[in-house]
């Protein structure tokens, strides 16, 4: 009789080794491999080919005779998710939604499954760690009810897959894959090879009955998904639900989809009754800011193909120490240090004795180039204590020769910021060529950033 194997596995990136190691080989990660142990070939489970929905097994085929049907997507009643997905579910594919403990994950996906439900079809609900129960109390505050969405408590893949041969739901929900159990395999549940083998299997299904399927992942400390790196590689879309817990505006990301673009936010906001959408999201990051404060500067940036206004603050004050410190929230930290140096070259701005602090108000992580310029005038404004226009914006990134340089969509971040009342934007002087302006907003075109500071604070 053949005896059983152990091998080590990394958590992070999947590596697998014969022997214990310290630290993973591949990824560099320290105490992420974990033992687990091996059937025999003659005992381990075959793997099962991929069938179409008809059945049949997959065949190799020429390209110019694979036939495509062009199904609709579905589309629920929040927009702000249809938007992150690019338009809508693609039916038959396979969706990861990950985040903090208590961010929303579960309320969002039973909202989302008590539309599909009314709308477009059966919801098979399968919950890995609550009881039917304490779901439907949950559903009663979010108002959700219907007899097309079936509740199922069960972390055994078996069962579950004959639960779905069985109902033939169009929508399958797993809360969470983390604690989906396969039995064949003698790996503790959450473990790299028992995540991996139920994803595995979800992806079987998903692409040979077109069932639309929703999975909760859990996060490590770091916010990345646990598990191995394998799993946002194997399903179609990764979305991240994100926010503070200590305020009430979510924000769903995307950082891969297959069907659409991985640049769009949705966000949404957590009340009593479940999570309601946020239309308009530049007059909530607009709404607190203080007038005649310096410090504050206002940009308009683009998350995907939608632009949000978001009030950038910067506070420096004289260091007591040596070295200055650099402190960043919703700002790379990398951008902040390069931009100040910029500044203190270009700019004669002295720098390097002040204590810097900044951030993106309302929760925001801001990283495209065209928040350069906001960022340098806000560090302007509080290193000169002078306070800005209320109604001024400012857009273009800063290169290290100080000057401001082209940025894209900038007709769309100018309708955006007229639209919200702003009468004056800075924008990039190459930017200026081949459209013409609103005329309620002034476009005012800068091509480095001492000509920006000039125009700003003159008086």
């Amino acid at each position: 009789m053949a005896k059983t194997k152990t091998r080590y596995t990394c958590q992070n990136c999947g590596y697998v080794s014969a022997s214990f190691l310290g630290r993973c080989p591949q990824c560099g990660a320290w105490n992420t491999l974990v033992e687990e142990t091996v059937e025999p070939a003659s005992a381990a489970a075959t793997s099962k080919p991929r069938v179409t929905k008809s059945g049949s097994q997959v065949r190799p085929q020429r390209m110019n005779a694979v036939t495509t049907t062009h199904e609709a997507r579905v589309t629920t009643k929040l927009n702000e998710l249809n938007r992150v997905l690019g338009g809508g579910i693609v039916p038959g594919s396979l969706i990861l939604i990950g985040g903090d403990p208590g961010i929303g994950k579960s309320t969002l996906l039973l909202q989302v499954s008590g539309q599909l439900a009314k709308d477009h079809g059966t919801v098979l609900y399968v919950s890995g760690e609550e009881s039917a129960s304490q779901i439907k109390l949950r559903a009663e505050r979010l108002h959700v009810s219907d007899s097309q969405m079936l509740l199922y408590p069960e972390t055994d893949m078996p069962s579950i897959m004959s639960a779905v041969d069985e109902i033939q739901p169009d929508y399958l929900i797993i809360d969470s894959v983390q604690t989906m159990n396969v039995p064949d395999m003698n790996s503790a549940v959450g473990s790299v090879a028992q995540i991996r083998e139920v994803t595995a299997e979800l992806m079987r299904l998903a692409k040979s009955k077109g069932i639309t399927i929703f999975i909760v992942g859990h996060v490590t400390k770091d916010g990345s998904i646990a598990g191995p790196k394998i799993l946002e590689h194997m399903v179609d879309t990764v979305l991240y639900f994100e926010g503070d817990m200590h305020h009430t505006y979510r924000i769903l990301r995307s950082v891969k989809n297959r069907f659409g673009s991985t640049n769009e936010i949705g966000i949404f906001e957590m009340r009593q009754n479940g999570l309601s959408e946020v239309a308009n999201p530049s007059e909530i990051f607009l709404e607190e800011r203080l007038a005649g404060a310096t410090g504050s500067a206002v940009v308009v940036s683009m998350e995907g193909t939608r632009p949000i206004l978001v009030e950038i603050q910067a506070l420096l004050t004289p260091t007591m120490y040596g070295n200055a410190k650099r402190t960043s929230s919703g700002l790379d930290h990398n951008k902040v240090s390069l931009i100040m140096a910029v500044l203190e070259k270009r700019a004669n701005l002295l720098l390097q004795n002040q204590d810097a602090y900044l951030k993106a108000t309302g929760g925001v992580r801001l990283d495209e180039p065209a928040i350069d310029l906001a960022i340098a005038v806000a560090i302007a404004s509080s290193y000169r204590d002078v306070e800005l226009p209320a109604t001024d914006c400012y857009v273009g990134e800063i290169g290290l020769t100080g000057e401001v340089r082209r940025i894209n969509r900038v007709e769309d971040r100018v309708k955006e910021a007229a639209k919200l009342g702003f009468k004056r934007i800075f924008v990039p002087r190459n930017n200026l060529k081949g459209w013409t302006p609103s005329a309620s907003i002034q476009v005012v075109g800068v091509s480095s950033i001492a000509e920006t500071l000039h125009k700003v604070f003159a008086k």
